[in-house]
């Protein structure tokens, strides 16, 4: 039988691998080995006369409720810790001064320890961004219930919720959780009771067709892809494995996944009327530029925000200013003026 722990040492479990990930994703290669996002198989047809000014290259949306200035979102990355709380303090900063969309990592960590709570908490620092609470899927069939997915979103004052999915991670985690069974009727229930949207996101492995429609008929707001080709968390719980069998476990899985590229099409199939936001492995706005006209309707990125965040919201903020260029120039030299223009934009497969 697996071995019952007490909610203090579970609380403290939770914090190491938080502090064990943000290391590892910082020191070690944990891309994946050889399969890529698919997006590098794509190109825009350049437009040598696209009659736009690039000044008036229009790149706002607004998504529940909220107005944005681009489509781009500082994918969940963290909390739980000390370093994480000047981490998603410098993000958030970011994200109110360009005015994008951002959200937390997973929150399990402060509901089992509330004195962890600050560590997620930026609506001091951000109070006009797009924010997102984050919660494993899992969890609903370890305790969880409706109430603690809204003490998530009550937590930090968030605008939607995210379920994410990791069932791969888990899998290889030696104290991982792997009791996915019965999961879509709970997310309905929840879809129904919560006062904001839910979002299900992968977590760099990517949602097929199938798993997009079953998600879209229980109810999901919108659908966070992160493909393969990006981190790769089964490379990440390889450098954190405790013994050699969980570490050759964990590393036969490092190229598993549905490409980003693939997946997005995928999601767009099996749930047609939903938005979908594009993550995994993007690298720069013509990536971002890429996936919204494949259908998404924002861009995700997380790495190079974090490597940013521990040096400065500045240089958080500087990030943001190059993938934004570099979207807008792609819009541009594609003939887009908008967003709406770029999501009808014709791709070559090369």
């Amino acid at each position: 039988m697996p071995e019952v722990m007490k909610p203090g040492a579970r609380a403290a479990q939770t914090e190491r691998r938080k502090v064990d990930h943000i290391r590892i994703n910082l020191e070690e290669d944990v891309r994946f080995p050889r399969l890529t996002t698919g997006l590098e198989r794509y190109r825009f047809l350049h437009q040598a006369v696209p009659e736009l000014d690039l000044a008036e290259i229009d790149t706002t949306l607004t998504l529940f409720g909220r107005r944005l200035d681009a489509p781009l979102l500082i994918s969940s990355m963290t909390g739980g810790t000390a370093e994480a709380q000047q981490i998603n303090e410098n993000l958030a900063r970011a994200a109110q001064d360009a005015g994008i969309a951002i959200g937390v990592g997973s929150q399990r960590a402060a509901i089992e320890n509330p004195a962890l709570a600050a560590t997620y908490q930026v609506r001091h620092v951000a109070p006009d961004v797009l924010l997102f609470a984050n919660v494993g899927a899992v969890q609903l069939n370890y305790g969880y219930t409706v109430e603690h997915l809204r003490r998530a979103v009550d937590m930090i004052e968030a605008d939607a919720l995210i379920l994410h999915f990791n069932a791969l991670q888990e899998a290889v985690q030696p104290e991982g959780d792997g009791n996915f069974k019965g999961l879509l009727a709970k997310i309905e229930k929840a879809c129904r009771a919560l006062p904001v949207p839910v979002i299900a996101k992968e977590v760099g492995w990517g949602f097929s067709t199938e798993a997009a429609r079953a998600l879209a008929g229980v109810g999901v707001a919108a659908i966070d892809v992160a493909g393969a080709g990006g981190t790769s968390w089964s490379e990440v719980e390889y450098h954190r494995a405790p013994n050699a069998f969980h570490a050759r476990v964990a590393r036969s899985f490092a190229d598993w996944g549905i490409p980003t590229a693939e997946s997005i099409q995928m999601v767009r199939a099996g749930a047609p009327g939903l938005p979908v936001f594009a993550s995994g492995g993007l690298e720069d706005g013509i990536d971002v530029a890429k996936c919204i006209a494949l259908g998404a309707c924002l861009g995700g990125m997380a790495g190079r925000f974090l490597k940013a965040a521990v040096v400065s919201a500045e240089q958080v903020g500087e990030v943001i200013r190059e993938v934004r260029a570099q979207l807008c120039i792609a819009m541009f030299a594609a003939g887009a003026r908008d967003l709406s223009a770029l999501q009808e934009t014709r791709l070559v497969r090369v």
